[in-house]
């Protein structure tokens, strides 16, 4: 959406991805004399966290809409003599005070108010230890170090509610542009014409010692709340507003309007739009300096009476009234502040994990006979910190999995040596190590020998070959 002078943008899709965890270092310490002084591989570094800040110097979303795509630093990697790699730098995003966070089903992950409010919408990935950090005592100098995690990354959307005290809603060419400019330091574009205004125009006004920001809603018409013109896209930026206030245009020319006829169509969209109907009302009569323009305000305010809002009369040319108009809204401003209940602390939740939970299921797959799923967020983390190039790493996953119970579930679950298995984004054959860990030469793991085994794909072969050679066997006996 676009205006001249300018743009304002309210719903974007942004791309984010996380730092990436840089890996962790094999390394050997090595002296004069002393060749092989243990293992000194450090750390790989974590990777940056995408971070959306509220700022009181952003009101739009225009930076997102034409940069779409958000990526934090990655971790550097480990290094030898003991050094971590560096943490990958935080992306901070600074959005407006107002800004709802949706994933991409819509779901809502968090309200933003306030300024200095944080969320933190993708974490970085964590880096991988390094071959000092995984010495033990069965692995005195590991030959391998674990890979970093990859970052979250997902498409989130956000989108923008004003956070104003005073909604204006009225009529285009009603004169809330005029308005705002005058009770405030903004200034919007005004012209006489409709749909003058495109975007949500935003005001702060000093009253005494009370400060508020105020707010119109561009091109409201009927309709509105069924998405007819602009109105659809604007009513969420009133959603918070303490008061609303009908500005009512007592020099309107077209045919067919007059000014209760006007709030009446106005409030049936309010009420259509859902959530509005306790928000206290405020009618303001403007172009008041207009020849006639008194004799019209007493006619509407002898029709406007039987509803109990307040009705003040205004010029935003001559300026006449506003400062009663600025005081009458900062009285209903600091009642409705007055009003709200006090900010309560978050909340810390805590859900104990349950006593018999393995963190892991086991389950055949669906798509191949004879194969397995396994699922769960440590195996899969396991998976993805592991380099399969790399026999000995490949046997210390496997040494994980079956501390955690993974090759136990596979055995009762049917699983054979030599089966497919997969976890994550790997597949692989899965051969039972057992605990018995024969040292050799580093990077290698004797268990891993499968010269004498075979494959699942060698076995699936196998087994099409014996079906076509049955198959072949029954073709001879239906010709004989």
């Amino acid at each position: 959406m676009a205006a001249s002078g300018g743009h304002f943008v309210d719903r974007v899709v942004l791309h984010v991805a996380a730092g990436a965890g840089g890996h962790g270092c094999a390394s050997v310490h090595r002296e004069k004399f002393k060749p092989l002084g243990g293992p000194d591989g450090g750390d790989g570094g974590r990777g940056g966290d995408v971070v959306l800040v509220v700022d009181d110097g952003v009101h739009t979303l225009l930076d997102f809409h034409f940069r779409p795509h958000a990526t934090a630093g990655n971790g550097k990697p480990g290094m030898g003599s003991n050094r971590d790699g560096a943490n990958g730098g935080d992306l901070l995003l600074k959005v407006p005070d107002g800004t709802v966070v949706q994933d991409a089903d819509g779901t809502e992950l968090a309200d933003l108010v306030g300024v200095g409010t944080r969320f933190v919408i993708a974490q970085g990935g964590r880096g991988g230890l390094g071959n000092a950090a995984l010495a033990s005592a069965r692995r005195k100098a590991p030959g391998f170090a674990l890979l970093g995690e990859p970052g979250d990354a997902l498409d989130i959307v956000l989108e923008l509610k004003s956070v104003a005290d005073v909604g204006l809603v009225g009529f285009p060419s009603a004169g809330k542009s005029s308005l705002i400019a005058s009770l405030s330091a903004a200034r919007p574009k005004i012209a006489d014409y409709p749909f003058t205004t495109l975007v949500p125009n935003l005001g702060v006004v000093s009253a005494g010692e009370q400060v508020f920001t105020i707010a119109d809603v561009p091109g409201l018409i009927p309709g509105a709340a069924q998405g007819k013109g602009l109105g659809m896209q604007f009513l969420r930026h009133i959603e918070r507003c303490a008061v609303l206030v009908h500005v009512v245009d007592l020099a309107t020319e077209e045919p067919g309007r007059d000014p209760m006829a006007d709030i009446d169509a106005l409030e049936a969209e309010l009420a259509e739009y859902g959530g509005l109907a306790e928000r206290p009302r405020m009618v303001v009569l403007n172009k008041i300096d207009i020849p006639h323009g008194r004799e019209l305000a007493d006619l509407v305010e002898d029709d406007l009476k039987g509803r109990g809002w307040p009705i003040l009369r205004i010029s935003a040319v001559t300026r006449e009234g506003l400062r009663e108009l600025s005081f009458a809204l900062a009285r209903v401003v600091v009642e409705d502040r007055a009003g709200r209940p006090p900010a309560e602390p978050a909340r810390v939740v805590i859900r104990p994990k349950a006593v018999d939970d393995s963190g892991f299921t086991v389950e055949q797959d669906k798509e191949n006979e004879g194969a397995f799923v396994v699922r769960g967020g440590r195996p899969e983390r396991w998976i993805r910190q592991t380099d399969f190039t790399n026999a000995e790493a490949v046997g210390y996953l496997a040494d994980r999995l079956a501390r955690l119970g993974v090759e136990d579930a596979l055995a009762k679950a049917g699983a054979v040596p030599g089966a497919g298995v997969t976890i994550g984004p790997v597949t692989f054959d899965w051969e039972p190590v057992g605990t018995e860990l024969v040292l050799g030469r580093r990077g290698e793991d004797n268990r891993l020998d499968r010269s004498n085994r075979p494959g699942a794909s060698a076995r699936l072969a196998a087994k099409k070959a014996r079906r076509s050679h049955t198959d072949d066997e029954w073709s001879d006996e239906d010709e004989e």
